[in-house]
């Protein structure tokens, strides 16, 4: 498994660039990136994120390094999440469902690992 990674920031410094790579400082869950997020990448292509840090905005997520991701866009990710069909057979994909409901209840930013 290729593992990419979601954490819920407790706080964000909006001067910081976040490229340290840290999962368990956020309390990461890490699913399959080739399972996934490949299949999900039209859907992601269109949530607002931040690449390293606020300064830098973007959509989708970083594959290969830091992204950050807003609490307004964490229900789209969400909702691509719970609508893969393969959650009902994933504990990751399930605990992954979880942090971002978290998050959202929280109203914090997310981070995300990639490969």
């Amino acid at each position: 498994m290729i593992k990419t990674e979601f954490g819920i920031m407790d706080t964000i410094d909006p001067e910081k660039n976040y490229v340290k790579y840290e999962p368990q400082k956020y309390g990461c869950v890490a699913i399959d990136d080739d399972k996934y997020i490949n299949d999900w990448w039209p859907r992601l292509l269109l949530i607002r994120t931040y690449t390293q840090s606020l300064s830098r905005p973007s959509f989708a997520l970083d594959r290969y390094g830091v992204t950050l991701i807003p609490p307004e866009s964490l229900p789209a990710l969400q909702h691509i999440v719970i609508s893969d069909k393969r959650i009902n057979h994933d504990h990751n994909l399930i605990a992954l469902a979880d942090k971002i409901s978290q998050a959202i209840d929280e109203q914090k930013y997310m981070i995300h690992f990639g490969v």
